[in-house]
């Protein structure tokens, strides 16, 4: 395995859609964009009869209800006033008041589906909007708001967008996730944020790093319904390498973490599926079934022997060969329990076992 990484606006922008499926063949919507520094969104629709490739089939625990194609989006109402949102590959949710909508998150996937959802169950003007984090596939539509909306998010998600407008940026912010420059926010909170608009109350919660600085935990005690995003995926294996994940320890917490709440509904923020407590459960048990199987790979994989094939010449070829070797060993050690349990496992256990034993070297 080669850590060659391509981390990076087309291959993101792809997974912005999910297909909506129909006999043998699939429509997808697929968001890209133009070359050069001022990249503009390109949405096309593509119809494709897929060849079964040769991974391991999805377990049906990762199915979630079906995506209408009429309207391209589902919304579904959880209890009390609090709604979701998906197209298929991202997740929002809202909540009606009485006074006005609570908007949490604004991916350019859904995009203006968003308000066409908000807009089927209520005719509250949005008056709220929480940011979840910084990173623009989860919030770069959120200029399509009112502009006088409040808009709520952590010190460090602040702190993250303040880079928007930094001239020395090579590309703008969003341009190839199909978004643009969002609203900065207008309240920001160190630790901990009660929202109570009209009957509803969500708890903010920043509980420390985990997927990247600013990345919070929103609460509704009324309805019991956690929204965590980019770091539990029900009934999948996270996205690439523990969903990029920038703080291994961190991000290993937040399982923990989330599970000291009172919920019974998760939402994670991608896919077409919500979750529930058993859900997060089944990923931290999955995470340190991966962690406990990368420190038997460090402790067996023998370094000297993989010196003796690569020589000491060229460090960078030794290294990874080791450290690819190590992966391949946690991997190996992990699938058997977990490839017929999580959709995917067979295609990202090896990146996020190479995350995991990284992690334990140098954390």
């Amino acid at each position: 395995m080669k850590r060659a990484k391509f981390l990076v606006p087309l291959l993101l922008a792809l997974a912005l859609s999910l297909a909506a499926c129909t006999g043998n063949t699939e429509v997808t919507r697929v968001v890209t964009a133009t070359p050069g520094p001022t990249p503009e969104p390109i949405v096309k629709e593509v119809v494709v009869t897929p060849t079964p490739p040769s991974v391991a089939p999805v377990p049906a625990t990762a199915s979630g209800p079906a995506i209408p194609q009429d309207k391209g989006y589902l919304v579904e109402e959880i209890g009390d006033g609090l709604y979701w949102v998906t197209e298929g590959a991202y997740q929002v949710m809202f909540l009606t008041t009485g006074e006005g909508v609570i908007a949490v998150d604004a991916p350019p996937s859904i995009g203006e589906k968003y308000l066409q959802a908000i807009a089927e169950v209520t005719d509250e003007p949005i008056t709220h909007v929480i940011y979840s984090h910084s990173h623009a596939d989860h919030i770069a539509a959120a200029s399509m708001f009112p502009s006088n909306a409040v808009i709520i998010a952590q010190e460090e998600t602040a702190s993250q967008l303040e880079r928007i407008n930094d001239p020395n940026r090579s590309f703008p912010y969003g341009s190839f996730v199909g978004g643009s420059d969002v609203p900065m926010p207008t309240v920001t909170f160190s630790d901990r944020y009660t929202l109570e608009v009209g009957s509803q109350t969500l708890e903010l919660e920043y509980r420390g790093i985990n997927h990247e600085p600013g990345n919070i935990f929103i609460y509704a005690p009324e309805q019991k319904v956690l929204m965590l995003v980019d770091i539990i995926f029900p009934g999948w294996t996270p996205f690439e390498d523990l969903a990029l994940a920038e703080d291994i320890p961190g991000y290993i917490e937040a399982h923990a973490q989330a599970l000291s709440y009172d919920f019974e509904t998760f939402i994670g923020g991608h896919l077409n599926r919500l979750g529930n407590r058993r859900d997060v459960e089944i990923q931290q048990e999955y995470i340190l079934d991966m962690q406990a199987n990368a420190a038997q790979a460090l402790q067996t994989v023998d370094f000297f022997a993989i010196a003796q094939e690569t020589g000491f010449g060229n460090p960078w070829l030794l290294f990874d060969t080791y450290l690819d070797a190590v992966a391949e060993e946690c991997a190996k050690l992990t699938l058997p329990k977990w490839e017929e349990r999580l959709g995917a496992a067979d295609i990202w256990t090896v990146e996020h076992c190479f995350k995991l034993a990284e992690s334990l070297r140098i954390d």
